[in-house]
């Protein structure tokens, strides 16, 4: 008699069966996500804001991407390849929001001042630029002549007299003891523009004869003014007492646990970066007479950082 062979029945699976037995492989799919190297996952995503600042970043026109900041940049990019990087331009008051709002964005060329260091973490200085001073037109320079002390313009005089007004770029830094005398001065004696083109509107102004005083740096003025068609020779710039001549732009990371992790790892690459390219570059920029003492200090300046 032919017999069949024993077949062993299986019992119909429940889905509660199906996701007991599951959950072991998705537990393994888990610590294996985990015992992923870094660079398998995904990197967090730092957002450069960028300003029109000339001769640190140049958006448009014949020297467009020539500034130091836009030399800067694929050197500090380079150096920190566990981070993803997006580019992204910004006016001066959507910077500053960015800075508060965005976990992890920073800016390469922000001045140091008390107010905004209470929430954003910044750098060791990353550039050296000259200091902020007047300009006035070349018929005009008789206004400043009251308030020259050995050649340098007594600012807090200036403001106090109430008879010329300067103009500033609304809510720039100018650097803390700038800042200091700006916030105490007269509201009269200053007249303030807003928008991407405010120091160009100043400069405009200027030549019109609706005001005398621009403030402001000088390599920036003088592309400003080429912009516009205003000859260099027509103006004059003045120094401010007690500024001294130069003074340092920093990286500015939102202050967060990611945006000062990226600072301490930019402080690393400014002491290694190859400041004497930079420096040549901004250096390029001002008068002939100024380019070897700019130099020199900016030389002595970042040998004593890097040893820091």
């Amino acid at each position: 008699m032919k017999t069949e062979p024993f077949k062993l029945k299986r019992r119909p699976t429940s889905h509660a069966n199906r996701a007991h037995h599951g959950w072991p492989w998705r537990l393994f799919g888990l610590l294996l996500l985990l015992a992923l190297p870094a660079w398998a996952q995904a990197k967090p995503t730092l957002i450069w804001l960028l300003r029109d600042l000339p001769p640190l970043t140049i958006f448009e026109g014949p020297k467009k991407g020539q500034g130091v900041i836009d030399q800067l940049m694929p050197m500090l990019i380079a150096g920190m390849p566990q981070y993803e990087h997006t580019l992204m331009r910004v006016n001066r008051a959507r910077g500053l929001q960015m800075l508060h709002e965005n976990p992890f964005a920073c800016d390469p060329a922000l001045l140091w001042n008390k107010e905004r260091a209470q929430w954003v973490a910044y750098s060791i200085p990353a550039i050296r630029a000259v200091s902020n001073g007047l300009v006035v037109r070349q018929q005009d320079r008789a206004v400043l002549k009251p308030y020259l002390v050995d050649g340098e313009v007594d600012l807090s005089a200036l403001l106090a007299g109430g008879d010329r007004k300067v103009g500033v770029v609304a809510e720039r830094s100018y650097g803390e003891f700038l800042d200091n005398i700006l916030h105490q001065a007269p509201s009269a004696a200053l007249t303030a523009h807003y928008g991407n083109d405010a120091l160009t509107n100043l400069l405009s102004m200027q030549r019109l004869g609706r005001l005398q005083v621009v403030l402001g740096y000088w390599p920036e003025i003088r592309y400003q003014a080429k912009q516009a068609q205003i000859a260099e020779d027509e103006l004059e710039f003045y120094p401010i007492k007690g500024t001294g001549k130069y003074l340092s732009g920093y990286v500015a990371c939102s202050d967060t646990t990611l945006g000062r992790q990226a600072i301490s790892e930019i402080n690393q690459l400014l002491r290694t970066l190859p400041h004497e390219h930079l420096n040549q570059l901004y250096a390029a920029w001002l008068n002939p007479e100024r380019q070897a003492d700019y130099l020199e200090e900016a030389r002595l300046f970042f040998e004593q950082q890097a040893t820091q």
